[in-house]
């Protein structure tokens, strides 16, 4: 379901479309223990001589993977300076800092380690450092520590002085370079790491249904949604397997392929209300797919176009279970499979549990959809009203 019609302008279906590699994107460079050769490869590469790294609190205070990132930078003398204030939802306040930190350092790259907040906020930085000196956006290297994915999108989401969440887009903005390194993951606590693995289905998921995707990333999508289902789980049951880590970043690497659209189409439902609960109530991003995403799915059952609900029915050939016989079966059932796994992952959580007042229902829906004359709108207050 998308909430703009790209139809006319923008034809895109099984046999007709576009497919644009993203502007910056340099390489990826994944395997266990693989930073400390990566980062002098990218400085080459990108031709960037002084690094901020920037991350979140915990991560710098409660682990060894920070000093890590530093360890390699300062052997290449490519080591500016730290910041490790980036908060959940990243802050327009920490961001504000970290420009001025990265530009008393006199640092040409940013290399963001932790989850989305952290590569996110480095978007936001880079891409107001450009507006005040104009010329070319700077590069930033992400070391991602999550399963999120933020580091394959053009755009970032960050909170400002209000609280609300607020974003900024720009072909400019992905991650010129990204090191999957599954050992630095290690010290990720756990409901952190599955519930990011929730966030990567919710990209699978619901770029099965996005707007100008193309038919090959669909495809990798399911494929990536099979993964993220065998694999949640063994890692929850084996949390030091590095093996299985680094098999988990590789399917959030396939759930949100790097890709350059003509046109900019926002990911679905679940998305959407993910990004209106999580920085008005502070739910986790990974937390906001563990609630919506299967109530969504099974509203898709209804409201989806059929060929919407046809590449949702393929993932049940990808889990390997047995059609219900109807499209829209498959749908329902692919829906009880996600809402299964929350509960296996013990990621099974309610609004309740993060204090959101039935009252503002209707203005979370409102602002979900744009208005309240949207045809679903009444069907996603229903949605709403289940997730307590």
């Amino acid at each position: 379901m998308s909430i703009v019609d790209y139809s006319v302008e923008y034809p895109s279906t099984e046999l007709q479309g576009f497919y644009g590699w993203t502007d910056t994107l340099r390489g990826i460079q994944y395997g266990p223990g693989s930073v400390s050769t990566a980062l002098p490869k990218f400085f080459k590469l990108l031709g960037v001589s002084k690094a901020l790294v920037l991350t979140g609190k915990s991560l710098y205070e409660k682990t060894d993977v920070v000093k890590k990132v530093e360890g390699s930078l300062k052997a290449i003398d490519g080591y500016g300076a730290t910041f490790h204030q980036i908060a959940q939802h990243s802050p327009i306040a920490g961001i504000r800092e970290a420009s001025k930190v990265f530009t008393d350092a006199g640092c040409d790259v940013i290399v963001s380690v932790g989850g989305g907040s952290p590569v996110d906020a480095a978007k936001a930085i880079l891409y107001y450092l450009q507006q005040e000196r104009g010329g070319e956006t700077m590069p930033q290297i992400a070391i991602p520590t999550t399963l999120s994915a933020a580091e394959y999108s053009i755009g970032a989401g960050y909170t400002d002085d209000s609280g609300k969440k607020v974003a900024v887009s720009s072909q400019k903005l992905a991650p010129a370079a990204i090191i999957l390194d599954a050992e630095l993951t290690l010290a990720t606590p756990e409901n952190l790491w599955l519930s990011t693995g929730i966030r990567a289905l919710d990209h699978c998921v619901e770029n099965l249904y996005r707007p100008l995707i193309p038919p090959p990333l669909k495809v990798m999508g399911l494929s990536a949604l099979a993964d993220l289902f065998k694999y949640l789980p063994e890692s929850k049951a084996d949390s030091t397997s590095v093996e299985i880590r680094q098999k988990l970043q590789i399917a959030s690497w396939m759930s949100l392929w790097p890709l350059k659209l003509e046109k900019y189409s926002a990911l679905g439902l679940s998305h959407s209300l993910g990004h209106k609960l999580g920085a008005a109530y502070s739910i986790p991003h990974g937390i906001t797919s563990c609630l919506t995403l299967a109530p969504v799915v099974e509203l898709m059952a209804e409201i989806g176009t059929e060929q919407d609900k046809e590449y949702l029915a393929k993932a049940l050939f990808y889990l390997r279970k047995p059609s219900t016989g109807t499209v829209e079966g498959d749908v329902l059932a692919l829906s009880a499979s996600i809402k299964q796994l929350v509960a296996d992952l013990g990621l099974s959580t309610t609004l309740t549990d993060y204090n959101v007042p039935r009252d503002d229902i209707p203005t979370i829906a409102r602002n979900t959809l744009g208005t309240e004359t949207h045809p679903v709108f009444p069907k996603v207050v229903k949605l709403l009203e289940g997730l307590y």
